[in-house]
C-alpha cells in the first residue's frame, strides 16, 4: 500500500511542478510559493507514511491539490484524477495486504515446506 500511495504523491508533486509553469504568468507570488510549498510536501509526505499520520497528511493534501484549481482551472480535473487514484492505492494497497496476510496465514498453518 504504501509503495502505490508513495507513487500517487511523487507523481502529484510532478504534476504541481508542471502546473507552476503554467501559472508563472497569471498567478500572484504567493500562489507561485503556495504551489512549490505543495509539491515540496508531496515529497515529504510520501517519505513518511510510514507513520499513520502520513496518509491522513496526504489526503489532506489531496483536497489541496483540487483546491489550486482556483489559480489554474485544469487543476480541479488533473487533482480530481489523482484524488481518485489516492483512493484506490489504499483501496488496493489493504487488500493486497489482506491476500499476504492470508497467504502467510495459511503457509504457517501447513508448516515449511520441504523440496
Amino acid at each position: 500500500m504504501r509503495i502505490m500511495c508513495a507513487t500517487v504523491l511523487t507523481m502529484e508533486s510532478i504534476l504541481m511542478g508542471f502546473a507552476l509553469l503554467i501559472a508563472k504568468d497569471q498567478a500572484t507570488s504567493l500562489q507561485m510559493w503556495l504551489g512549490g510549498l505543495l509539491a515540496i510536501l508531496f515529497l515529504l509526505t510520501a517519505g513518511v507514511l510510514k507513520r499513520k499520520g502520513g496518509y491522513l497528511l496526504g489526503s489532506i493534501l489531496q483536497f489541496l491539490i483540487v483546491g489550486y484549481g482556483f489559480v489554474i482551472s485544469l487543476m480541479f480535473y488533473m487533482g480530481g484524477l489523482f484524488a481518485i487514484l489516492w483512493v484506490v492505492a489504499i483501496f488496493l494497497g489493504r487488500r493486497g495486504e489482506a491476500i499476504k496476510a492470508a497467504l502467510i496465514a495459511s503457509a504457517d498453518k501447513n508448516g515449511p515446506k520441504k523440496p
